[in-house]
């Protein structure tokens, strides 16, 4: 009976199932056929009787769309309609570099765009002159046709670059002989000795060579700023320009001389203190490093004492703070350092603002207090009192 019954039910849904299939096959052939009917289908002309004059009009749509094809140029009819993107995006761009250059002063009468000129040009700015001479050391002299000075200027700079390679060279191996020697623990002998005076000696002459190639380039650097006379440029910038050159040479250009002591101490005082908190943290760094590798490797160390230079008095953590505090303290000393360089340079260009400035006894404003009477029929002598303001000009 069970076997029956399942027949049954597979029989019966069959059936269903062919049915349905026929029903959507009969709806899917009516929905392609509405479609293509649908397709066919256009918009035409209307007709209207008029005073019984039949006129046809053209539908609005239809008319439209040829009066915007009668309006495009013969030219533009023949491209396809990627070309046509192309086309309008290269007028987007052409459009929008105009308009920077209308912001920027660089279109002529006519509307159009007047080039850059060229890095390397007859008539240049100071900033690009001097930039230029910043990456080419001599092209500022070369610009302002001192050629005598070219021989001084890469004489001076080559021969103290090559003698502060010279005695780097000398020094780093000395370096690390001086090392060696005190972390293998030798106490204060006659070798120490003479290693630590060659290590200082040859510190000192790279040190002064590498100053003096500094200075050379710096001087030379302004010199390009101060002979320049392509254009006319105005005292401000000049001023401007020489202090970030070199921080003070803007005050010595405006002939502020009292200035020019603070602002090189100021500065010479701020990269002092860079440097001493450098050399506080890169020391108590490598005596952290090395308290750290005898607390995690105590094997290494037969005679468990630590390497570093304390000899293992100072525990990891307080030689840790040690050297974040001189990080600390070295960081916040280069904010400081900057912000004197850009004050510096702000007041060359304020005082160069100022110099022509009338500060003259005949520019007064002066106000006093006044006290005076004054006489009525009615109530007689009367005590005023006020403020008198003088102007003189």
């Amino acid at each position: 009976m069970t076997t029956y019954n399942t027949d049954i039910q597979l029989r019966t849904t069959s059936a269903g199932c062919t049915w349905v299939c026929r029903i959507v096959m009969v709806a899917i052939l009516l929905f392609i056929g509405y479609g293509a009917s649908a397709q066919s289908l256009k918009r035409g002309s209307t007709r209207k009787v008029t005073s019984g004059i039949l006129i046809d009009k053209p539908d609005s749509v239809e008319q439209a769309r040829l009066d915007s094809l009668a309006n495009i140029p013969d030219e533009l009819k023949k491209i396809s309609e990627k070309q046509a993107k192309r086309l309008a995006d290269s007028l987007s761009r052409v459009a929008r570099r105009k308009e920077r250059a209308r912001e920027m002063g660089r279109l002529d009468a006519n509307g159009n765009i007047i080039p850059r000129e060229p890095w390397f040009a007859d008539s240049m700015s100071l900033s690009r002159v001097c930039i230029t001479s910043a990456v080419l050391p001599g092209y500022g002299q070369i610009y302002n046709k001192q050629y005598w000075k070219l021989p001084i200027l890469y004489g001076t700079l080559g021969t103290s670059i090559g003698l502060w390679a010279h005695f780097s060279s000398e020094y780093r191996p000395l370096k690390r002989q001086y090392d060696e020697l005190i972390l293998s623990g030798l106490s204060r002998t006659e070798e120490l000795n003479d290693v630590q005076s060659k290590m200082i000696s040859a510190n000192t002459k790279r040190q002064v060579f590498m100053l003096t190639a500094a200075a050379s380039y710096i001087y030379f650097l302004g010199d390009t700023a101060l002979s320049y006379a392509t254009n006319d440029v105005s005292d401000v910038k000049k001023a401007t320009t020489l202090s970030i050159i070199c921080p003070g040479a803007g005050q010595l250009y405006n002939k502020s001389y009292w200035k020019v002591p603070i602002v090189i101490g100021g500065m010479a005082s701020m990269i002092y203190v860079v440097d001493w908190n450098n050399r506080g943290f890169k020391r108590f760094k490598n005596a952290y490093a090395l308290r750290t590798d005898f607390e995690q490797n105590p094997g290494k160390y037969p005679d468990g004492v630590s390497k570093d230079e304390f000899g293992g008095r100072y525990s990891a953590t307080f030689l840790k703070n040690l050297r974040d505090s001189y990080r600390r303290n070295r960081d916040l000393s280069i904010l400081l350092t900057a912000a004197v360089y850009a004050f510096q340079a702000i007041d060359a260009h304020v005082d160069a603002h100022l110099k022509d400035f009338d500060v003259s006894d005949n520019l007064t404003v002066d106000l006093e207090p006044m006290f005076d009477y004054q006489y009525t029929q009615l109530t007689g002598n009367n005590a005023v009192f006020g403020f008198n303001l003088n102007l003189t000009f």
